[in-house]
């Protein structure tokens, strides 16, 4: 076997054990749903439930398992199906085509992750994972995660698209907001370290996008202490925001007079109520408005007369608080009001558009041979957002974490934070 370098060399049993919890996790997630459910793809962006659990299995057994000689797969053919864009392995099913996969079942994919599970958790309990085995492996937990919020937005949005529009789920709580005074914290010019060091070479998991550590000059500027709410982005509604382009990119325009859009996606057109992964249910004003486009927040920011931060004020904000919020753990799957004064919820919650295109940092390097395309060939028409949200796992995002859409996304919970130049 090969020798295990420090970023990777925690004990294998402590890695099995996060391991069989993010696994068991997702299970968890897909479990309110029907076969029927789990086929749903509502829009080329979103991808079934059965198509989630399934690729992130094939993740393992492709970069994990398959890594030793020999290996035998499940099924030669899967490996169409559910590879997601790594050409360099080979043609894969197109993606705007995933539910029409209704084979193989939803049982079968169940068969299929408890299979590969066993063989992870089998060489893992052996000692028989190398050195790259052992990183694909974490990449792999982390890569899960991901995709364990995207099974909550594309159904969310695959639900709302049915005429009867059903919950996800019936149990979920009611968070009730109290109102959170909202203000401003001023940073004079400085220079601050932006980004984290590269992974595996350093022990701290990161993706291969947030490195090299580099220095960014940020000028004086202002940030809203929280994000903003329900109530202050009805403001700009009543104002006529939908109705006036001098607020928005042109982009943005054209593609709001030909969507039609009058308000965030999900709100009814009452705006005072809003579907959640929970049914419908009363608007709460306090809590922070979600499902915006990159159009809709900076349009409401040019509004209020601010913008929105640069993804490096944000993250040097960031990295002076505690990554603490409202999780997908805490089950709520919907974002609430934080209460306090200063610089607050910045992580869960909603992720917060930033006014920053999605590029690589000087010195940027991917990662190494086939998992390349992970995220650098995505640094092109994207935006960067920020901090989590509801529906993020806990511990899954840190300060210097960079997600990216593109601009006209709304069915993810993307919310947005002033921003404001001092003179």
């Amino acid at each position: 076997m090969d020798s295990v370098p420090a970023a990777v060399a925690a004990p294998q049993h402590d890695l099995a054990r996060h391991f069989t919890h993010v696994r068991g996790r997702s299970v968890q997630l897909a479990a309110p749903l029907s076969p029927e459910d789990a086929l749903l793809q509502s829009m080329a962006d979103a991808s079934p439930a059965k198509w989630h659990l399934a690729h992130t299995t094939w993740f393992f057994e492709r970069f994990v398992l398959a890594s030793r000689p020999g290996y035998t797969p499940w099924d030669p053919a899967w490996d169409y199906l559910f590879n997601s864009y790594y050409k360099s392995l080979g043609p894969a099913h197109a993606r705007p085509q995933r539910g029409l996969l209704s084979r193989p079942s939803l049982q079968q994919v169940h068969a299929y992750r408890r299979h590969v599970d066993e063989q992870v958790l089998a060489q893992l309990r052996d000692g028989d994972l190398g050195s790259d085995a052992l990183q694909h492996l974490q990449l792999g937990l982390h890569h899960e995660q991901q995709h364990q919020e995207l099974l909550l937005t594309d159904i969310k949005h695959a639900f709302w698209c049915n005429p009867l529009q059903p919950p996800y789920r019936d149990d979920l709580p009611i968070a009730v907001s109290a109102p959170s005074a909202q203000g401003w914290v001023e940073q004079g010019e400085r220079i601050v370290s932006i980004g984290a060091s590269a992974w595996p070479q350093h022990a701290a998991f990161a993706y291969d996008n947030e490195s090299p550590v580099h220095r960014v000059l940020l000028p004086a500027h202002a940030l809203a202490e929280r994000p903003l709410s329900n109530a202050e982005y009805r403001a700009f509604i009543d104002a006529g925001g939908y109705r006036d382009p001098r607020w928005w990119l042109s982009e943005g325009w054209a593609l709001r007079e030909a969507e039609q859009w009058q308000h965030p996606l999900y709100w009814d057109d009452d705006l005072l109520r809003e579907f959640t992964l929970g049914g419908w249910r009363q608007l709460d004003p306090h809590a922070p408005v979600c499902h915006l486009s990159y159009y809709e927040a900076d349009a409401c920011a040019r509004w209020a007369g601010a913008r929105l931060p640069t993804e490096f004020e944000w993250e040097a904000a960031a990295a002076t608080q505690p990554v603490e919020g409202h999780f997908a753990d805490d089950d709520q799957l919907h974002p609430h009001a934080g209460q306090g004064r200063g610089i607050r919820q910045l992580f869960g919650d909603v992720w917060e558009w930033t006014s920053s295109a999605y590029g690589a940092y000087p010195g940027f390097r991917p990662f190494a041979g086939n998992l390349g395309e992970y995220n650098g060939k995505f640094m092109c028409g994207q935006w960067v957002l920020r901090g989590g949200s509801c529906a993020t796992p806990r511990g899954h995002v840190r300060a210097s974490y960079r997600n990216f859409f593109m601009p006209p996304a709304r069915w993810q919970f993307s919310g947005m934070r002033l921003a404001r130049d001092l003179s």
